[in-house]
């Protein structure tokens, strides 16, 4: 869905037509959203991962080498 996201807002930025590339991401939307109901109607409870945690992790990644972040 990132990549479908991005190229929609490569085609913005360009002024290019991004009808069809838009389309595909609210049809991406719908279903992620058709996924969440069922997970939450089946007795899912639990908080759902958001981008926060991997943009933190993003932010660790560029400041310090990987031998760091490797778990041992």
């Amino acid at each position: 869905m990132a990549d479908v996201e991005a190229s929609v807002r490569d085609l913005v930025n360009r002024d290019c037509d991004c009808a069809e590339h838009a389309l595909v991401q609210i049809d991406l939307r719908r279903k992620l959203n058709l996924l969440i109901e069922e997970w939450k109607a089946a007795g899912g409870g639990d908080a759902l991962p958001d981008v926060r945690g991997r943009m933190r992790l993003r932010a660790v990644t560029k400041d310090k080498p990987a031998s760091i972040l490797v778990r041992s």
